[in-house]
């Protein structure tokens, strides 16, 4: 098996800020990053993602910076949902979606668009919409 290192220059960003975001990621008060728990689609093991997430009415969209074809957004996709951890708390999500630039946009304000664009290249978003919130 081989890998491939991402065309954009994302991943170096990914790679330094990695230890930092895997500890905040999910917390209470850090609401730009959550963690995706989704499970295997050939193993059956129950896996996690820290991932830069955006709030929308009814869900989530999260930049795909390396692509759709990741393991862990193929997992989600074929599951058909995930569970994510956001500001303390565990969510339901289903439905999810690829979708491109033009229908992401709408989701971001000026602002976070120009950061997730310089910061984040993408040519492909996930869209989640919430089912629900997990008591514990």
């Amino acid at each position: 098996m081989t890998t491939s290192v991402p065309a954009n220059t994302s991943w170096r960003f990914a790679r330094a800020t990695a230890p930092a975001v895997r500890v905040l990621a999910g917390r209470r008060w850090f609401p730009a990053w959550a963690v995706v728990h989704h499970r295997g689609r050939v193993s059956g093991r129950a896996l996690s993602v820290p991932v830069a997430v955006t709030p929308t009415p009814d869900g989530f969209v999260i930049n795909l910076p390396w692509g759709a074809h990741t393991n862990w957004v193929r997992n989600v996709v074929t599951a058909g949902g995930c569970t994510i951890r956001w500001k303390g708390v565990e969510h339901r999500f289903d439905g999810p979606r690829i979708v491109d630039a033009v229908a992401a946009r709408p989701y971001y304000s000026r602002f976070a668009w120009t950061i997730a664009r310089k910061l984040f290249p993408a040519d492909a978003w996930l869209v989640l919409h919430r089912v629900g919130t997990i008591v514990r």
